[in-house]
């Protein structure tokens, strides 16, 4: 770096925590009791409301801040849900692109008797409800971490934070933003991405690669409407069987490797030795951090190679079913139909578009008995790898995260899905990546008990307020 910095690092740590508790958890508390439902999960956002909530919210509070030259904008174009843009001048050169999302996944079931999705419930150091942790936080946070370095003698680059409300669907009003807004958001430098896991809540993790995704629907039917199974079973084949007749073409029953060879590639060496690092600093939670049931077994056995399973390995999840009565009522009929929803996570380099038209291909051959068979997409994206990290980048997460967390950063992929990363990759192939977050161990967004560990978006807040300090050094 060219010259010191006159950030008081001590100073700007107690204010981050300060804001935080007077400010962010009651923000916080508030917005997770929004049913921000994504598109995808609420076709009728528009009429609800909900969306329009969570970004009025955010708005207002953004507006409030005491930050110099900042300017908050929602931008709205026809049939899209609105995004939120904010522009904060700062010193001369690329700038830093902030990124993160207001819309939430859908309810789900199996919330603790006390918990709820929209309840939001402060027990210690976490704060439960739906979206705090994914990805509520992120435009408070990263306010919060510009607002601290204005307050604390650090200076920082000229800042745009973009906080979308299609996340959770595949980002599909995403790119027609970008390409609205490409004049104003410039030529970018960095990208600060507040949407992402760590390993454990003991330091600073910085996600190296994201899967991609491809969903979709798939429906087999073989009768026009449900007959006795006791007269017609021999004779019409369960439309069950032959749905996993098409499966076992796409998936090895066994050891669920996936058969396309399109869904593979190979893993990068640099990867394969963070792994290997990743698993180390881990250990049994790399597996046990999810809930099993007494005795039950990961499907994939050794540190790295478990790392590595979540992060670059294609999966198949079946995440949906249509067509299965509840078994309360379930009679002695067999169906006309089943449709299971397939969720594919695909590794960071492989193409979406490819995967998803052999996926067609391989499922609409040859239907067993002539069956109706067919598969509709639902979203897809790519993934992303990070380029290699260039020297001031490192060495600021370094120090940063040994001063607020006590230990040096780690390095991981993730298994999820972030859509934006990818199209930014592209745009902007030359930019440094921070993709970070706070969905430590348990913490189980998307599903039920979903919370936020206070201590660490405090500590990643501190942390990226001193990298956007650092940039200015580079």
């Amino acid at each position: 770096m060219s010259n010191p910095s006159n950030l008081d690092t001590q100073s700007l740590s107690a204010w981050v925590d300060s804001i935080w508790e007077d400010e962010i958890v009651p923000q916080l508390t508030d917005y997770i009791r929004i049913p921000a439902l994504s598109p995808l999960f609420d076709s009728e956002w528009e009429e609800s409301g909900h969306l329009e909530a969570a970004v009025q919210q955010v708005e207002a509070w953004s507006q409030a801040r005491p930050i110099a030259g900042l300017e908050v904008e929602v931008v709205r174009l026809p049939g899209r849900t609105p995004l939120i843009m904010m522009e904060i001048p700062g010193e001369p050169g690329d700038s830093v692109l902030m990124y993160g999302h207001i819309d939430k996944q859908p309810e789900m079931k199996g919330w603790r008797e006390d918990l709820g999705p929209w309840k939001p419930v402060l027990e210690g150091d976490k704060l439960y409800g739906r979206g705090g942790a994914d990805d509520g936080y992120a435009p408070f946070a990263s306010l919060a971490a510009i607002e601290a370095v204005q307050k604390h003698g650090g200076k920082h680059p000229r800042c745009v934070v973009l906080i979308e409300a299609s996340e959770e669907s595949g980002s599909p009003d995403l790119p027609a933003y970008i390409e609205h807004l490409s004049g104003r958001i410039g030529q970018v430098g960095l990208v600060v991405c507040l949407d992402s896991g760590a390993g454990d809540y003991d330091r600073l993790w910085s996600t190296t690669s994201l899967r991609g995704m491809v969903a979709g629907d798939l429906k087999v039917k073989i009768l026009r409407e449900g007959v006795h199974s006791g007269d017609a079973s021999g004779i019409v084949p369960s439309s069950f069987r032959i749905l996993r007749m098409i499966l076992d073409r796409i998936e090895d029953p066994q050891t669920g490797r996936l058969l396309l060879d399109c869904f593979h590639v190979e893993v990068p060496e640099e990867r394969t030795r963070q792994a290997e690092s990743v698993a180390q600093v881990m250990g049994e939670s790399t597996w046990s951090q999810y809930p099993f049931v007494e005795n039950a077994e990961p499907m994939t056995v050794g540190g790295p190679n478990q790392v590595l399973a979540r992060t670059w390995a294609p999966t198949l999840s079946i995440t949906g079913v249509d067509g299965l009565p509840p078994l309360s009522t379930a009679g002695n009929v067999l169906r006309p139909s089943t449709s299971v929803k397939l969720s594919f996570r695909l590794p960071p380099t492989a193409d979406w578009s490819e995967c998803t038209q052999k996926l067609q291909e391989v499922i609409r051959e040859s239907a067993p008995y002539s069956a109706e068979v067919s598969f509709t997409p639902e979203k897809g994206a790519n993934g992303w790898n990070a380029s290699p990290l260039v020297s001031w980048l490192e060495t600021a997460l370094t120090e940063s995260s040994i001063r607020h967390f006590g230990a040096p950063p780690a390095w991981m992929g993730e298994g999820g899905t972030i859509p934006f990363m990818g199209m930014l990759g592209d745009k902007f192939p030359d930019a440094q990546f921070l993709i970070t977050g706070v969905l430590g161990p348990h913490s189980n967004a998307h599903g039920p008990n979903e919370f936020i560990h206070l201590p660490t978006a405090k500590k990643l807040t501190a942390c990226v307020a001193e990298v956007l300090d650092a940039a200015t050094r580079a």
